[in-house]
């Protein structure tokens, strides 16, 4: 199984690139992960946000694969612990998906186009986060979700 990260917006922020940077190269080890990256759309000083999302999302739209399921994170989603992220990612691995699709929108969130577009929609948390940490979080926690899987003392529950 392949994971794909679509995400909006480039790691402006050195500390989150970097950690982001340690743990997909660990997550690596485990399965192959492709990281794509869109361009935030521009705002200007008095934004059209629903403008803002339908763009970014037309351009996700765009980068999903045609195989395999859809994750989108968005604050109105539905909460997993690292057991359950765990079993989601095993699950689909042991079902033969080709690809694991993973969506982090930019600063405004994601269209209701990408939103229909996901097979589950998924929270890691009920605070809000800025959308680079959330790629750093994601990235940790779908390492974290391989160790579970085999067994390896990184996570302690």
């Amino acid at each position: 199984m392949k994971l794909v990260l679509i995400c909006v917006g480039r790691m402006s922020q050195r500390h989150l690139q970097e950690g982001v940077e340690e743990f997909t190269t660990r997550l690596r080890r485990y399965l192959p992960l492709e990281l794509i990256e869109l361009k935030e759309e521009k705002a200007g000083k008095k934004p059209d946000v629903d403008r803002v999302r339908d763009r970014e999302g037309l351009r996700i739209l765009e980068k999903i694969p045609a195989r395999g399921p859809v994750i989108v994170l968005d604050e109105r989603g539905r909460g997993l612990d690292s057991a359950g992220m765990a079993r989601l990612v095993e699950k689909e691995m042991l079902s033969g998906t080709e690809y694991l699709t993973w969506i982090i929108g930019g600063p405004y969130g994601l269209s209701d186009q990408v939103r229909k577009r996901a097979d589950r929609i998924l929270s890691l948390s009920e605070m809000t986060f800025p959308h680079q940490m959330v790629r750093l979080i994601l990235a940790e926690q779908l390492y974290r979700a391989m160790t579970i899987i085999r067994r390896e003392p990184y996570h302690h529950s």
